[in-house]
């Protein structure tokens, strides 16, 4: 089943890099075959069908382009006389390669082939496979088998039970087009709830979200159907809240921790943090800082107490986003870009107690229209447009706005001279057709991702198709063999250096991409197999994109080595570098551990995650660093960072605004049954 793992991160699915049958052999949909849009707030994506021929055997066809990452699948399901599947077989193309996936249950044992595992289990009559990839028909298959199922309970394959709660039904539609629609909360799949809506009948009928597969006819209602189900999910919220924080009405007190001191860049031994109310009210010396009587005293022995962490690049998924990223003790996010609706329904339900999440400082991300058009994206067709975009997000609260790789870089200096005016931060992906260096003259305040750096020195046939899947091959093909200290790169650098311009390199999510063959499990995530669904870990061994003709994974590799080598320049040379992952969040660490490999200290590489974005930001006053008067966003993790970053994944305490928050039930909060090794 796809889209179940990571929020957005599900859109990437693995595939191997081998023959796939072409597109042209696919199967074509008949006449009257049901049919799905797949559509965001930036325009429409893709197409799903799905038809049932007379002998029961389901088919599907799907084509989807995300921004240059295209996916051409179909599959045939032929299900045994209980409904579930005998036999699947998907064939196709995915950005990875190879879409090719089987299953079959032959005298009660299972046997299926992925891009990524092979297996069998013995006894698997009346379980349902969950396919890797596919269609959506393969996730409507398996809604309408649980839905069928006594109790809505579902053996599933290669592991794992799935449930469904029912939680509300609206009707869609208007005259003879109207009828009602159940959103289900489906549990046991991924590690959070996946809503699901079906129709009067159990049939499957629409999945929304920041991407959405909705019939045709009904693609006016996504708006409504988002609201709906934000709105039933969101009662679930203020529960965990209440379950979750503590505010401990006596100060609170970390005895003898050894402290990262951010804005120093310096690990202090035996130190004393005093918290009173939401702020830090003491810091020092254990021998000469005082508890306060009655306070509440954790004792730091063998403890390190940091700042509460930031992930400078996550697009909030869900709810559930908010207790998982606190777990990781991360306090503070930035988010450059989502559905803008859904961004404002959280911040408000979060001020009001009502919704347990990081402070979010959030971005309007801002594209132009075309086949290659971001999903999530407010749309701009003309200079105007973008201007007004960017007032609207200073009207609605956003913090900064990010341009896109379709945005037509001619409207680029207006649209940031307005958006510097409002006090807004500038930052992005290159648009179309120039290079960074261009961007940066046009006043970017930030550079998004290592790739768009890399971009700098390649040859300019690969500008053509930047907004596309250039943006990743263009730098697989080429870092290899860069000279990362030509005139034009160092120029580059020495002026984001001489200007403060932040990177926001992502390393984590490029790593992911040019990397790892499909099977392997990548080292951002691997810290965590063992504690989540079987179906989420076998995500987690989805690989890298497929290698264009004429270079092979060593070559990707290579040209990987050089990103993290580029990294190490631009921090040399004074770039100012932010941590952020572009994925779930579990991968931040992982980043941190990157930073080391280009030549960072580990108080160099925590900064990255405290005190300098908390500058990107202008809250470097108030938060980032632990000092008195601050507000108290701390974590108290078990072990030694400083000696070895990995002990960050260990924490055990996170606090924020004073609030208290134990990270183990957190962790469980976000579906994970154990602490990270």
């Amino acid at each position: 089943m796809r889209r179940a793992a990571f929020s957005l991160a599900a859109l990437f699915l693995a595939s191997s890099a081998i023959t796939q049958v072409p597109k042209d052999q696919l199967d074509k949909p008949p006449v009257g075959a049901r049919h799905f849009v797949i559509q965001s707030t930036g325009g429409q994506h893709g197409e799903s069908w799905s038809w049932i021929l007379p002998d029961g055997t389901r088919k599907g066809r799907e084509s989807m382009n995300l921004r240059g990452q295209v996916w051409e699948m179909d599959y045939t399901g032929k299900p045994g006389k209980d409904g579930m599947p005998a036999s699947i077989s998907i064939r196709g193309v995915t950005p990875q390669g190879d879409a090719a996936e089987t299953f079959s249950l032959t005298g009660g044992v299972a046997n299926w082939q992925s891009p990524v595992d092979k297996g069998s289990a013995p006894m698997a009559a009346g379980k349902f496979y969950l396919t890797l990839g596919g269609p959506i028909d393969t996730n409507a298959w398996f809604l309408e088998r649980l839905l069928a199922s006594p109790g809505r309970k579902l053996k599933l394959l290669p592991g794992g039970e799935a449930r469904a709660e029912k939680l509300t039904t609206i009707v869609v539609g208007k005259g003879k087009t109207a009828k009602p629609v159940t959103l289900w909360q489906v549990s046991g799949v991924a590690n959070t709830p996946l809503p699901m809506w079906s129709d009067a009948r159990g049939k499957f009928f629409a999945s929304v979200g920041g991407l959405a597969w909705i019939p045709d006819q009904y693609r006016g209602e996504q708006a409504r159907l988002e609201q709906v189900q934000s709105d039933a999910l969101g009662k679930q919220a203020p529960l965990l809240y209440k379950k979750l924080v503590q505010q401990p009405v006596v100060p609170v007190a970390f005895t003898h921790v050894k402290l990262f001191d951010a804005d120093a860049k310096r690990f202090l031994t035996d130190q004393t943090v005093v918290v009173t109310g939401t702020t830090i009210a003491a810091v020092g010396p254990a021998g000469s800082t005082p508890v306060p009587a009655g306070a509440k005293v954790f004792d730091g022995l063998g403890k390190t107490l940091i700042p509460g962490l930031w992930d400078c690049h996550m697009h909030v998924g869900d709810d559930y986003t908010g207790p998982q990223e606190l777990s990781l003790g991360v306090t503070s996010v930035r988010d450059p870009g989502n559905n803008n609706e859904r961004t404002l329904d959280r911040r408000k339900r979060a001020a009001a107690g009502q919704l347990l999440m990081p402070k979010v400082h959030a971005s309007m991300l801002i594209d132009g229209k075309g086949p290659n058009t971001a999903q999530i994206a407010s749309v701009a067709t003309s200079q105007d447009e973008a201007i007004a975009l960017v007032r609207k997000a200073k009207e609605q609260g956003f913090e900064g706005v990010k341009f896109y790789g379709t945005f037509d870089y001619h409207w680029l200096p207006a649209a940031i001279a307005e958006a510097h005016k409002l006090g807004l931060h500038v930052h992005g992906h290159i648009p179309h057709s120039i290079r960074p260096s261009v961007a940066v003259a046009d006043g970017y305040d930030e550079i998004t991702h290592i790739n768009w750096i890399v971009m700098e020195g390649v040859p300019e046939s690969v500008l053509e198709t930047d907004n596309g899947i250039g943006r990743f091959e263009g730098p697989g093909r080429y870092a290899k063999d860069m000279d990362l200290r030509s005139p034009e790169m160092t120029a580059l650098i020495q002026t984001m250096a001489k200007k403060g311009i932040y990177s926001d390199p992502t390393m984590v999510a490029f790593e992911g991409l040019f990397v790892p063959e499909n099977g392997e499990i990548s080292p951002s995530t691997s810290a965590f197999l063992g504690t989540l669904p079987v179906t989420t870990e076998r995500y987690m061994r989805t690989g890298g994109f497929a290698v264009p003709a004429g270079l092979t994974r060593a070559d990707y590799r290579a040209s990987w080595a050089r990103m993290v080598e580029l990294l190490g320049i631009m921090h040399k040379a004074g770039v100012p570098i932010v941590a952020g992952t572009d994925g779930s969040g579990i991968e931040l660490i992982h980043e941190l551990e990157i930073y080391l490999q280009a030549g960072f200290t580990p108080a160099e590489a925590l900064a990255a995650a405290t005190i300098v974005p908390a500058r990107l930001v202008g809250a470097d006053r108030q938060t980032g660093s632990i000092a008195v008067g601050k507000a108290a966003d701390l974590v108290l993790v078990e072990g030694d960072p400083e000696a070895r970053i990995s002990d960050l994944r260990q924490t055990r305490w996170v606090m924020m605004d004073g609030k208290l928050m134990n990270a183990d039930e957190l962790r469980a909060a976000s579906g994970f049954s154990g602490r990270p090794r």
